[in-house]
């Protein structure tokens, strides 16, 4: 590892050797012992058992447990996990959500015939702003679909209560968030639905997959059909499914790596406060607020980068760290309402969403994994303070 001079022209970093000398990944997953996942997995697959079987229904159960809910339904994707929770919910005309998040969100929405409304997000905590969704709910309005943006807990009972007073479903897109906590209360237990991932850039890894949580049994009873066809056995679709079922090895997957989500949780916080000591004396640089007694997940970590304060832009730092062999991603840019699909929903006359635009336009985000050693973590905000000089 070099940390030697550089400079920098309109973002490109012109270095003598970079800070690191191979290219530092920006994900790289840890994963449970694979003769654990086996020795799950093995029983299921003697019978001939490969899909929505005894060990899907164990891992239910103790996702179920853990988040103190009374249904865990496992799942293709969260995509497909959202789209059955607002397909059961039976929702209809517009759904609220922010345009600040991953297109899944707004596909699940679309998917299902729904028009998407975007409100803007909350200025320091990234998450949906319930003051604007307020001003956005109408008679033709079904939902609202909040987001914990890299793990940081929205607004939950602010939405719930807003929910509650207009007649709406709410669902949480919480793909970032398995093991984060609001008000000593796990993430999973509010709203209508809940909605996780369980893919490779997450901190528990089932491969693939999703997972439903609800207190609701019909609501959870239609999820159940609706990952198989809608059919439950009768050979009688109850509603317009999809074929959504998780196979019992990533069950198994996700199973065992529910006994190192803690300590995946832990690092992942550890690394981020080194992130934010760091750098917090870094002019141009702003940070996401985590609310008091909030546990997020961190599943990303992420700044705000003004151009004007910092001496180059979030585009032009992201290629003078590449040139360093650091990777970065812009996650989430650009918005929802500025891309293709859609655009069309989004009319800036009435609809502003000034913090979302911000935002999106300014933020970078860092690798952050459990292995990810504390040296290398140094690095990079050393080589980050260096390009602000």
């Amino acid at each position: 590892m070099k940390n030697t001079a550089s400079v920098h022209d309109a973002g490109t970093a012109l270095v003598s050797r970079p800070a690191l000398d191979q290219r530092l990944r920006f994900i790289r997953p840890t994963l449970p012992s694979l003769d654990e996942v086996l020795s799950v997995y093995r029983q299921g697959y003697s019978q001939g058992l490969l899909t929505n079987g005894e060990v899907v229904g164990r891992f239910e159960a103790a996702v179920a447990e853990r988040l103190g809910v009374k249904y865990c339904i496992a799942v293709s994707s969260c995509t497909s996990g959202l789209m059955l929770a607002a397909k059961a919910l039976g929702l209809r005309g517009e759904v609220i959500l922010p345009s600040f998040t991953f297109f899944a969100t707004g596909h699940a929405a679309l998917w299902n015939g729904l028009t998407p409304v975007f409100a803007d997000c909350d200025p320091e905590t990234w998450t949906l702003d319930p003051t604007d969704v307020s001003r956005k709910i109408t008679e033709r309005t079904s939902a609202i679909m909040g987001v914990h943006m890299y793990g940081n807990p929205c607004f939950t009972e602010e939405l719930e209560d807003l929910a509650a007073r207009r007649g709406v479903k709410l669902i949480f897109d919480g793909a970032h968030a398995l093991g984060s906590v609001h008000g000593g209360r796990p993430i999973g237990q509010f709203g209508d639905a809940e909605v996780f991932s369980l893919t490779p850039t997450k901190l528990l890894v089932a491969g693939e997959g999703g997972l439903v949580t609800t207190n609701d049994a019909i609501l959870a009873h239609k999820i159940r059909a609706g990952r198989n066809y809608g059919d439950l056995g009768t050979y009688d679709p109850e509603l317009l499914g999809l074929s959504a079922r998780m196979p019992e090895f990533n069950a198994a997957l996700g199973l065992v790596g529910l006994d190192i989500l803690d300590h995946k949780i832990a690092r992942h916080n550890e690394i981020a406060a080194r992130y934010t000591a760091a750098l917090s004396r870094v002019r141009g640089l702003r940070f996401q607020k985590i609310r008091a007694g909030d546990l997020c997940t961190f599943k990303d970590y992420s700044v705000l980068v003004d151009a004007a304060e910092y001496g180059m832009s979030r585009d032009e730092l992201a290629v003078a760290l590449l040139a360093e062999n650091i990777e970065t991603k812009k996650y989430f840019y650009p918005p929802l309402h500025r891309q293709h699909l859609y655009g069309s929903f989004y009319d800036a006359t009435h609809d502003g969403l000034a913090h979302t635009n911000l935002i999106s336009d300014t933020v970078l985000s860092f690798p952050i994994y459990e292995s990810l050693q504390d040296e290398i973590v140094d690095a990079i905000t050393s080589t980050v303070r260096r390009l602000a000089k």
